[in-house]
């Protein structure tokens, strides 16, 4: 526990170290809310009007979702890039010749990753609160343990792209075309009713698609359906691959 403990406290100083950090998993989800809340506003959908947003205003459906964007903006984008400049740089290397083992590194990422998707998070429902008219989760005590899954399931499939790939660069690009067509397609972007049926086919099967109904299942008192089921077989999947596959060097 004292090494994870201490492989968490440095990794999460590296992370802080890196700009892309900061920007995917800080900033950038806070800069699109705004945009999409300056175009939308929180009105919802009227009686005899094509239902939108699930039936709910565009913030009420868009702050829970962004709940999940974050995790995956921290898991997807960062957690790879990071996973393999270490293996560049030899970092890893050096850890496992102190007899570090896989498990320690991958618990200091889901830890740091943690951290990272929670202060983002609590700054986005600060700053939508200040801002918008949003409501409220209808089971409150229910949106922090699904924000417990999704970054242990957003990091299985972090630590699995960062174990594939093999220098940083190849690791960043595939985890930021991942994160565009999750924000695109995933009910994160457009809402799920405008999209065409090929795009909602491409939306299910990314994992952001049902993490956003997980949180929505809390946070609306909507029925997430087999999301539960098959974010959960997503984030087993990716964790088993990504311990067969991680490489020290």
């Amino acid at each position: 526990m004292r090494t994870l403990m201490r492989l968490s406290w440095v990794e999460l100083k590296l992370f802080l170290r890196e700009p892309m950090t900061v920007v995917f998993s800080l900033a950038l989800p806070l800069v699109i809310l705004f945009v999409l809340g300056g175009v939308f506003g929180n009105e919802a959908t009227r009686p005899g009007e094509e239902v939108v947003y699930r039936g709910v205003g565009p913030m009420t459906y868009y702050v829970p979702a962004y709940l999940a964007l974050v995790v995956a903006s921290v898991c997807v984008i960062s957690i790879p890039t990071h996973l393999a400049g270490n293996r560049e740089r030899g970092v890893l290397k050096r850890f496992h010749a102190s007899s570090v083992n896989a498990w320690a590194v991958a618990g200091a990422e889901v830890a740091v990753a943690f951290v990272l998707s929670a202060v983002s998070a609590v700054l986005l429902i600060g700053a939508a609160w200040v801002a918008y008219d949003f409501a409220w989760a209808e089971t409150p005590l229910a949106v922090p343990g699904i924000f417990v899954l999704l970054v242990l399931g957003f990091s299985a499939f972090g630590i699995f792209l960062g174990g594939v790939f093999p220098t940083a660069r190849a690791a960043q690009a595939v985890g930021m075309l991942v994160w565009f067509v999750m924000l695109m397609v995933g009910g994160a972007g457009p809402p799920p009713e405008v999209l065409t049926g090929g795009m909602q086919t491409v939306g299910e099967l990314t994992p952001l698609w049902h993490a956003v109904r997980m949180m929505h299942d809390a946070w609306l008192g909507l029925d997430a359906g087999p999301s539960w089921l098959i974010f959960g077989a997503i984030s087993v999947a990716s964790a088993g691959l990504g311990l067969r596959f991680f490489r020290w060097e």
